[in-house]
């Protein structure tokens, strides 16, 4: 591949989960930064365990609410905002570190600052057996504008808070799997890798090797629950956004994507494997 080669500004898109970014040891970075010299790299990351950390009211299950289509979110008030901010810096110093002492340029990126765009979020949530008008900071995404990712190139790696803006102009939270998959489509990447707490899909508790996104799709709406479902969601939105392929999984970088190991959900028929 040329140094003018168009595909070495095209980033490989990794999702950290916030539950596991605790469990990658220096050789999961070590591969991570391999990697990252041949591709550029946009790592979003989530923050549900640090902030539970941060504030035992985080743990609480009212801090959770379910909207009358019986989707889950976290109460998010301006408050929690600043909350998340404060644990993703903290989060982000460490990550940039490890990535910089392995010879990767790194640069963290709030998706609120120009990168990702949401719609005005749902207004109606339960609250003791009551639908109740709430104001929530929370919205759907609705777009990726890639300008902000100035310098797509080997050896860099962007960090991205996964936080949005609304029409309004407020702040919102959004889902970190979903923004990953949104900015894995803009940015026109092949690959998004979601680095999860576990190593397959399953399904009849047996691990998925390979499905395809209708398979996906399907198990989504019957059987997954919880994170899984969210996974499956943005894996779907990713495929439909131009992606090639998803992995879901919680080995090394370059082994999920060499489907070593992993769940890889593609656009293609061809079922469980």
């Amino acid at each position: 591949m040329s140094a003018s080669s168009p595909l070495r500004t095209v980033p490989t898109v990794v999702k950290l989960g916030g539950s596991c970014l605790d469990d990658l040891d220096g050789t999961w970075w070590d591969d991570l930064a391999r990697h990252g010299q041949d591709r550029p790299l946009v790592l979003v990351h989530g923050w549900s365990k640090p902030l539970r950390r941060l504030d035992a009211r985080y743990r609480e299950p009212s801090a959770i609410l379910r909207d009358r289509y019986g989707n889950q979110s976290r109460w998010t008030t301006p408050e929690v905002i600043d909350d998340i901010k404060a644990v993703s810096a903290v989060l982000a110093e460490d990550v940039l570190a490890r990535l910089e002492s392995r010879g990767i340029t790194a640069e963290r990126l709030l998706g609120s600052d120009g990168l990702v765009s949401a719609a005005e979020g749902e207004r109606w949530w339960w609250r003791e057996k009551r639908l109740v008008e709430l104001e929530n900071l929370v919205g759907p995404i609705t777009g990726v504008d890639p300008a902000p990712l100035k310098n797509l190139q080997p050896g860099h790696a962007y960090l991205v808070t996964p936080l949005a803006r609304n029409a309004a102009g407020q702040e919102v939270n959004t889902d970190a799997d979903r923004a990953a998959a949104a900015i894995a489509g803009a940015t026109g990447t092949s690959d998004l890798v979601l680095v999860t707490d576990v190593g397959h899909l399953l399904i009849d508790d047996r691990p998925v090797r390979r499905i395809s996104a209708a398979d996906a799709a399907a198990f989504r709406d019957q059987g997954a629950k919880g994170g899984m479902r969210k996974k499956l969601r943005a894996a779907g939105e990713a495929l439909e956004g131009g992606v090639e392929r998803v992995v879901i999984g919680s080995a090394a970088v370059t082994e999920l994507l060499d489907g070593s190991t992993g769940t890889l959900i593609t656009r293609s028929e061809g079922g469980e494997a």
